[in-house]
């Protein structure tokens, strides 16, 4: 393989990975230790490789300065069936965890999610905001003003709930050591919820 081709499959990659927060190409030239040149001129080489091949899906797309992998604009019917039929999909082990938090601590900050999990929680919480699970409900106080998630009428639609309030109870928090409230959470969340999809 050469020297470009396998250039272009870890720009590919890395694009992937980072998802809708894309990357510059001074980023990408940190990442890969090559110079900005080459990495422009391959970046552009892997942007038309996509564009004239019908049978991919994706596309590279640049918003100022920041490149995105994204999926191409023709399968907009096919991609908007997988959001009308959620179901389709059930939600894995970490975003339940994550919307149970939010379910139970909102409105509540990215970081404040990770705190309580101890790992990272971007994809999750992408995942929910794209089920229509949680959204953002507003910004925290201070410095970068972080974003606030709350859940939606999605959410207590997809678990029959007619409000926030029929939430079942946590037991004292005060009793509980602090390793353990994610643990907690997924427990009564998984009792309450064990029999919807």
């Amino acid at each position: 393989m050469t020297k470009t081709l396998v250039l272009q499959s870890r720009i590919e990659a890395l694009l992937f990975v980072v998802g809708d927060d894309g990357l510059t190409i001074k980023q990408l030239s940190q990442l890969l230790g090559e110079p900005d040149e080459l990495v422009v001129q391959t970046m552009e080489m892997l942007k038309t490789t996509y564009e004239e091949d019908s049978a991919r899906g994706l596309a590279i797309k640049e918003i100022a300065g920041v490149y995105q992998l994204i999926t191409k604009s023709d399968l907009a019917d096919t991609i908007q069936r997988l959001v009308e039929n959620p179901t389709a999909q059930s939600l894995s082990q970490a975003s339940l965890e994550v919307l149970a938090i939010v379910a139970y601590k909102q409105p509540i900050t990215r970081v404040a999610i990770e705190d309580l999990r101890g790992v990272k929680c971007e994809r999750p919480i992408q995942t929910l905001v794209s089920r229509g699970l949680i959204k953002e409900v507003g910004r925290s106080e201070g410095t970068g003003r972080a974003i606030l998630y709350g859940t939606t009428k999605e959410f207590l639609n997809y678990f029959g709930l007619n409000s926030i309030e029929e939430m079942p109870p946590l037991p004292e928090e005060e009793l509980v050591e602090p390793e353990q409230e994610t643990d907690l959470f997924m427990t009564k969340f998984q009792e309450t919820f064990s029999g919807v999809k």
